[in-house]
């Protein structure tokens, strides 16, 4: 369910209606190629994780392939990364609370939400899990009901529905299936490209599930559906039901104004329910990701080695603090500094995931070398027409990050997490040129399986 749901963020929710608006109908070959190249990135980190789960994932991939240098930088950019959304996130899902029970304020919501959540993550990785189910499980049910009601409405199919239901028309009734040009399918991958983050997180939380290989190659076999009918689905019942243009897209949101056009009643309100649990599911996996993470570094002696303990019960304890304290801290930064300190938060960390990526791909390259001659038998999912695919990845991701830099903001998004990952790649070589010896190797896939089966046990 992590690898089913974790795809549907509230991005997809949220932000769809900015696209469409941009691109017109051409937003769904903006969906089809971002969700290309996610699918591609799957595909070899999928070969990677099959080959050796780990809860380190792509960093320990890139501490290996790579360099040490690479895994440190990457790990910590991609905590930093999730550090910041879970501030994002707590305070999203703060407002529409605090929209029902305005009585407490929203700095309390946000801080109720963090505490809950970090709770449950403390108690064992179970109790993630379980939460990650029912949240994954309230949005795949929503968005398939929709995709359903939707797709029966657009061909006049819903009975007593209040749209009239026609058909293929609207993708081409208001200036054409491209009215701003073919650019515009371009700027539309800007724009929905950040709503596909976080695909990777199955990865990770394989590495302490009970048969990891297993659930690294199921996850990785359905990703394709899985975009196919979530996001490019989705939209395509959108944009058939009302034309792109239309004024309740942009004042309500594309999914409300779909429901609304059905005659769905308490569509906001429905809405907001869903963007709520997207948003505490991302919250969720935010803070277990994170931990994770700096649990691998501290594995690998490039974080505090208290990251690296665990409790009676398997859970990080020290790494799951120490992420949610920084979680807490940039709460404060939205309520305090919201346009400055806050923005600069955002903006460095903006385009981490597609370094992430673009580290996935490159670490690939070296692994499978290092597969084949080490344990070739362990080679179970296989990226297609390699090395081909993995360097047409490379290209299709580094064109996104260029191309970025020709609009505003994502220009500052580009400069500010360059910078950044500029200063953890400078602080990784000097720290490397000063220690210099040997470090703590990090747990194989045997003993990360080991911890999954005791703390398994102790859950029960």
């Amino acid at each position: 369910m992590i690898a089913i749901g974790g795809v549907i963020g509230a991005g997809l929710f949220v932000g769809s209606s900015a696209g469409i608006a941009k691109a017109g109908p051409g937003i769904l070959i903006s969906y089809a190629l971002v969700g290309l190249m996610v699918v591609f990135v799957m595909r070899m980190l999928g070969e990677m994780s099959a080959a050796n789960p780990t809860s380190g994932s792509f960093s320990a991939y890139a501490d290996r392939a790579l360099g040490r240098w690479a895994g440190f930088s990457i790990g910590w950019l991609y905590w930093f990364f999730w550090v910041v959304v879970l501030a994002v996130e707590a305070t999203a899902g703060a407002k529409i609370l605090e929209g029902w029970w305005p009585a407490v304020p929203q700095w309390g919501w946000a801080l109720i939400v963090m505490v809950v959540l970090t709770a449950t993550n403390l108690v064992s990785v179970g109790s993630y899990g379980e939460f990650e189910f029912w949240f994954a499980g309230i949005k795949v049910v929503a968005i398939g009901a929709f995709i359903v009601i939707g797709g029966l409405a657009v061909f006049g199919l819903l009975p007593h529905s209040d749209n009239e239901g026609a058909g293929l028309g609207h993708l081409t009734d208001s200036g054409g299936f491209l009215p701003h040009g073919p650019g515009a399918i371009l700027t539309g991958i800007l724009l929905v490209v950040f709503s596909f983050m976080g695909s990777e997180i199955v990865t990770l939380a394989a590495g302490e599930s009970a048969n990891p290989q297993r659930a690294v190659t199921k996850a990785t076999n359905s990703v394709i559906w899985r975009i196919a009918v979530f996001y490019l689905g989705s939209i395509f019942v959108v944009i058939t039901l009302l034309p792109w243009d239309a004024k309740a897209i942009a004042d309500k949101g594309s999914y409300v104004a779909a429901l609304d056009s059905i005659g769905i009643p308490h569509a906001g309100d429905i809405m907001n329910v869903i963007v709520l649990t997207a948003v505490l599911s991302c919250l969720n996996s935010g803070l277990y990701t994170a931990s994770r993470m700096a649990f691998s570094l501290g594995q690998r002696g490039d974080a505090p080695a208290s990251f690296a303990r665990t409790n009676s019960r398997g859970v990080p304890q020290a790494a799951i603090l120490g992420s949610v304290v920084f979680g807490f801290v940039a709460v404060w930064f939205n309520y305090q500094w919201p346009d400055t300190v806050f923005t600069f938060l955002l903006n460095s960390s903006g385009a981490v995931a597609l370094f992430v990526w673009l580290v996935i791909c490159f670490s690939q390259l070296r692994m499978r070398g290092m597969i084949l001659r080490e344990n070739p038998e362990k080679l179970i999912v296989r990226m297609w027409l390699f090395p081909y695919l993995t360097w047409a990845t490379i290209a299709m991701i580094s064109f996104v990050l260029v191309y970025m830099l020709t609009d505003k903001d994502g220009r500052e998004q580009v400069i500010l997490s360059a910078l950044v990952a500029v200063l953890v790649v400078a602080l990784a070589l000097v720290r490397d040129r000063i220690t210099g010896g040997p470090r703590p190797a990090a747990a194989t896939s045997a003993d990360a399986a080991t911890d999954a089966s005791a703390e398994e046990t102790a859950a029960r």
